[in-house]
């Protein structure tokens, strides 16, 4: 799909009169990430688009990366495909613009689910009441150095992005899985545009967003780079909110237990 000064891959599943769902990966990961919820979704009646965000996979790798552009481009998508609202669902940074979404967008957005992504506002009372969430955070001040993150990367067959899946089981993360997420971190410039979403951190607004829109958060409370501390107070951002908590499941929640986060999306999406 050709956008005002993006071309975006997605792809599309269900009936074209189906209530529209966006879904959002985040990193590393692409459109992909969504395998055990798009069929979910389509055999529910719900028209399905998962797009590759800007510098991932097959959409173009162009900044800037900072969220008000990211959030315009799932407004354009919107436009192009004749969408007056959606329902958004996003995960990790997918559901970092989701929440941005839904606060600049409200009228555009039916309603929101977001996966082990934190709310920003929230996320930094977090760094105040729960210290250890800094140490958690150590990578975003690593990926702030140019060039080392994306030489890390590389390293010995992509193997950092081969660890950071580890926790999934490898009935739910296959090496021909693996395979394909490694291509999508080859495309060309891919890795440095997914690395600029983090270099991006700084130039982002930091303004309260509070979100009037029926939310809902899954959270996988085995999450390494996340506590779940920092949906303690969500609820001062997002008066309509539903949380939960599956004790099971890392950070790749919709991976990890696909079936239970496809119950609670399913459910909460239907009203």
């Amino acid at each position: 799909m050709d956008l005002p000064g993006l071309r975006m891959h997605y792809v599309s599943a269900g009936p074209e009169d189906g209530p529209p769902v966006i879904l959002l990966h985040g990193f590393p990961e692409f459109w992909y990430s969504w395998r055990f919820q798009i069929p979910a979704l389509v055999q529910a009646g719900y028209r399905v688009i998962s797009p590759d965000q800007r510098g991932y996979n097959l959409s173009d790798k162009q900044g800037p990366y900072n969220a008000s552009t990211l959030v315009r481009d799932i407004v354009h998508l919107q436009d192009a495909l004749g969408l007056s609202s959606s329902h958004v669902v996003g995960h990790d940074w997918g559901g970092a613009i989701a929440w941005s979404f839904a606060a600049a967008h409200p009228g555009r957005t039916q309603r929101l689910v977001t996966m082990n992504a934190p709310h920003i506002n929230a996320y930094q009372d977090a760094l105040v009441r729960h210290p250890r969430q800094i140490l958690k955070s150590y990578y975003i001040a690593l990926f702030q150095v140019p060039r080392l993150p994306e030489w890390a990367i590389r390293q010995n067959d992509y193997a950092l992005l081969e660890r950071a899946f580890q926790s999934v089981s490898p009935e739910r993360m296959t090496q021909r899985d693996i395979a394909l997420y490694k291509e999508a971190c080859a495309q060309p410039g891919a890795l440095e545009a997914m690395i600029g979403w983090y270099r991006a951190i700084n130039r982002s607004r930091k303004a309260v967003l509070n979100i009037d829109r029926p939310s809902c958060v899954i959270w996988g409370e085995r999450d390494a780079f996340l506590e779940k501390g920092c949906n303690e107070t969500l609820g001062s951002y997002v008066p309509d909110l539903s949380v939960h908590y599956l004790p099971r499941a890392s950070h790749w929640v919709q991976m990890d237990l696909p079936d239970e986060v496809n119950r609670i999306m399913l459910d909460f999406l239907d009203g």
